[in-house]
């Protein structure tokens, strides 16, 4: 299975999905956030869920770097232009 997330490289170029047919019936997928919070109470009820685990320490959360709130465009040019991995956080 093939899942496609994020689009910090923009959109997927197109191919041929019967190509995935002749490779032993592959599938591929691709997350919408929307599809997965139907409303707002389901949002806060998850989000309330992730904090908890974050919280108890079951779900780590590694920074991998941090910018001051005055420098929130530094941080975003850093994002675009691709020199950030994984998590990034301002700080006020």
């Amino acid at each position: 299975m093939m899942v496609s997330y994020g689009t910090a490289s923009g959109p997927v170029p197109p191919f041929d999905l019967f190509t995935l047919n002749k490779m032993g019936s592959l599938s591929i997928t691709s997350a919408a956030f929307a599809w997965f919070m139907r409303s707002r109470p389901e949002l806060l009820s998850r989000a309330a869920d992730l904090m908890d685990a974050v919280l108890r320490g079951a779900v780590k959360i590694q920074v991998n770097q941090t910018f001051k709130l005055s420098d929130a465009a530094d941080a975003h040019r850093a994002l675009e232009s691709r020199r950030t991995q994984g998590a990034s956080v301002l700080i006020p």
